[in-house]
């Protein structure tokens, strides 16, 4: 079968690329640009796109059975937002396989983007009002809301341990999530991307609260557990500083906000890693 996979370099996008590849599928690998010495060479097409731009999708889904897509702006950016990539860039992408007779459309998201308050966050926003048009368009799709990923917990939560002190916010330090693998995910994803019209809200097998996850990482770094507080306006301050805005941070500052102060468990629970795991690798190695 052909799959066109768009954003296929990401984190997550390359763990997906794997699977199709094991699978047997014929892929279209699509990204702004190609991962080097990725080891899959020569097992997929690749195909430079970028997702402010739909003339460079033009063609894109020709012959694919199946769109898989995880494009989406992560980081800090002063030229682009995440209207631009997760809703406008999808949508985009959405059309030419519409036009291409592409039969299945299928969306990474995240959890919680339509919860009331989330229409104030772009990150989840820009996701929810992508999820939308895809719900009314023509297509058969599955939308995908992971709750967070093994990661991204523990590259946010790194420079933390590092200093000897992790921030949580006050108030919500039982605060949980039930993060999933990117492996784990990507067979999920595969596994599920011929079903129909569908949302899956996909967790990882083990929940914890920040604190407990604080507590992993400073165990795992052989650290004391130091575990402080930050107020909710702190964030809200932050975010509107000048210097803030114009590194391109805020959106993100936001999100960070709404992570830490939200349960996010994925009530379709997959995989077999464990977070606990993961982070006891992840530290004790440094």
């Amino acid at each position: 079968m052909k799959v066109v996979l768009a954003g296929a370099f990401g984190n997550l996008g390359f763990e997906i690329l794997r699977v199709l590849i094991e699978k047997g599928h014929e892929v279209v690998a699509a990204d702004i640009r190609e991962r080097e010495n990725n080891g899959l060479e020569g097992k997929y097409t690749f195909r430079a796109i970028n997702a402010t731009d739909k003339d460079s999708m033009k063609g894109l889904c020709d012959g694919a059975q199946v769109v898989i897509t995880t494009m989406g702006l992560t980081g800090a950016s002063t030229t682009v937002t995440n209207y631009d990539i997760d809703y406008k860039g999808n949508i985009a992408l959405y059309k030419e396989a519409y036009y291409a007779g592409v039969k299945k459309f299928n969306y990474i998201s995240v959890i919680a983007c339509k919860e009331p308050g989330a229409e104030k966050i772009p990150m989840l926003h820009a996701k929810a009002l992508c999820e939308g048009k895809i719900r009314r368009g023509k297509l058969d799709y599955v939308i995908y809301r992971p709750t967070g990923y093994f990661y991204d917990i523990a590259k946010v939560f790194k420079p933390y341990i590092e200093k000897g002190e992790m921030r949580l916010l006050k108030g919500h330090h039982d605060v949980r999530a039930n993060v999933v693998d990117c492996p784990d995910l990507a067979e999920f994803i595969v596994e599920h991307m011929m079903d129909k019209n569908v949302t899956f809200e996909v967790g990882g097998k083990e929940t914890y609260t920040y604190e407990e996850m604080a507590g992993m990482c400073f165990e795992a770094a052989g650290k004391p557990v130091v575990i402080k507080d930050s107020p909710e306006w702190m964030f809200s301050v932050l975010a509107e500083l000048p210097k803030i805005r114009k590194e391109g941070k805020h959106d993100i500052i936001l999100f960070s906000k709404w992570t830490l102060s939200h349960d996010l468990v994925g009530k379709d629970i997959v995989g077999d890693h464990s977070f606990a795991e993961y982070i006891k690798d992840y530290f004790g190695s440094r």
